[in-house]
């Protein structure tokens, strides 16, 4: 065969194996600035295209706020700052401040950026706030730069155990420290002994309220002890009672219905999650919440024992309870499949997450209409464990790998989804806006993890990148 023949078919091998990689490296970069809402392509569930669809037109999320006027119930200003040593501090501690209100308030949070170069933001997580207090930076305000200051304005609807972190660099800043618990009463509540349990990893070490190993409960004897666990780490932890036989009494700022006494059981708290055990503290005052990695809550010296072993199946614990809905007369029905795949990602090749077979930033955006029923099922064949929120909604439980619920309503805005695993999901489009739907092991959602929930008559002035430097995850 002649050289210049065997030139030529090299050359043509080249171009049929580089071509089509040029092109796919093309596609997988994302521009230096975009806008959240016309990102992927548009999946109707089934419904209508109704109004506005995919960024055009409509509602501005700036407009979608809090009460703008009036004197607030609960104002509070915190101060971020980058110490030296690295981590993120909200007026000088981590975790930051906890904030306490009573169910119906008006909280006004004024966020002031200290130090923090690249910028942050405060994202109310389980709350369902107007889209525009929602604190995504690039999809619902811009971050808050070096030496300036935001104003969040919400009412609490809704008491329960909830926390905030910064959605600015949140793999990073979450994880160094920059998070706090809020902490939504009843205007009447029982007397007893609530105690927040936030749970978070720091240089290896997993701390309840930032202190590692063991601290203090200080619970009396015949007291009722509402032990608020919130997962702000970025993978599931276990949590149980010894000394005492526990109930669940809410999962996700969402009250069960009959909850019973568990014994030799704990519970898997997912990442962002949260569930309230509560037990009554005995009469020889000796009892301990447990965490996991040696990080307890111990009252009369109760010694150490080991994880139980059995978890609680939410899917049956408790008792059923309306819904106040109907998801079988669902408008959208989406597929949520999680996957993993090789491919780019802004142009650097690698095994990715995948949603719905798709690499980031070619996700679908889920569009829905105020007053859909939604339906959504979530599958998981990646190989590892994905803790998914939804921003702005809580949704309900209606199976597991085909197995319907029959316990008290599952209510979250967390659920893990483990591998091999399939949930059936249902919730009311009742709050309008553009909305993360991710992974809350927010390493993940920066490896493409992340889509969102929009309605279809709503866009943002607001954009990715720019210069603000809004970098949401």
């Amino acid at each position: 065969m002649r050289r210049s023949l065997k030139v030529g078919i090299a050359v043509a091998a080249a171009v049929a194996i580089l071509g089509p990689l040029g092109f796919f490296w093309q596609q997988s970069l994302i521009p230096g600035t975009y806008d959240m809402a016309t990102m992927g392509y548009a999946d109707f569930g089934g419904g209508a295209a109704v109004g506005h669809a995919h960024g055009t037109g409509g509602l501005s999320v700036d407009t979608l706020t809090g009460p703008t006027s009036g004197k607030a119930d609960v104002a509070v200003t915190l101060t971020a700052r980058k110490e030296t040593n690295g981590r993120y501090t909200l007026n000088g501690t981590s975790p930051g401040p906890e904030i306490r209100a009573v169910k119906g308030q008006l909280v006004e949070v004024t966020l002031v950026n200290d130090n923090v170069g690249e910028g942050v933001t405060l994202h109310w997580h389980g709350v369902d706030v107007p889209n525009g207090e929602d604190g995504v930076a690039g999809v619902t305000q811009d971050a808050v730069r070096p030496g300036k200051s935001f104003v969040y304005r919400f009412t609490v609807q809704d008491a329960g155990t909830y926390w905030y972190h910064s959605h600015q660099v949140g793999h990073e800043q979450v994880r160094q420290g920059l998070f706090g618990a809020l902490i939504v009463s009843e205007p009447v509540f029982a007397e007893g002994f609530d105690q927040v349990v936030q749970v978070h990893t720091f240089d290896g070490r997993r701390t309840i309220n930032g202190v590692a190993g063991v601290s203090a409960l200080t619970a009396r004897p015949s007291q009722v002890v509402r032990a608020r666990v919130i997962n702000t780490d970025a993978g599931p932890l276990r949590a149980w009672v010894s000394g005492a036989a526990y109930r669940v009494v809410a999962i996700d700022g969402r009250s069960l219905s009959g909850p019973t006494d568990i014994t030799g059981k704990s519970v898997i708290v997912t990442a962002g999650g949260r569930i309230d055990l509560t037990f009554e503290m005995p009469a020889d005052g000796v009892a301990r919440v447990d965490v996991g990695a040696g990080a307890a809550l111990v009252a009369g010296g109760a010694a150490a024992g080991a994880d139980p072993g059995g978890v609680v199946d939410f899917l049956t614990y408790g008792s059923s309870a309306e819904l106040g809905f109907d998801p079988a007369k669902a408008t959208r029905n989406f597929d949520y499949r999680i996957g993993r795949r090789a491919g780019f990602l802004n142009g650097k090749p690698g095994y990715w997450w995948s949603i719905n077979g798709h690499l980031f930033p070619d996700v679908p955006m889920f569009m829905v209409a105020t007053g859909d029923i939604v339906r959504m099922t979530i599958s998981n064949t990646s190989g590892e464990v994905h803790p998914m929120h939804l921003h702005g909604h809580h949704a309900v439980v209606l199976s597991r790998n085909g197995v319907a619920a029959t316990g008290s309503p599952w209510w979250f805005d967390s659920l893990d989804v483990g591998d091999g695993e399939t949930y059936e999901i249902a919730f009311v489009a009742d709050n309008p806006g553009i909305w993360v739907d991710h992974c809350h092991n927010l390493q993940h959602a920066v490896d493409g993890l992340l889509a969102h929930l929009a309605y279809t008559n709503v866009t943002t002035p607001f954009r990715v990148g720019g210069k603000a430097g809004n970098n949401p995850e």
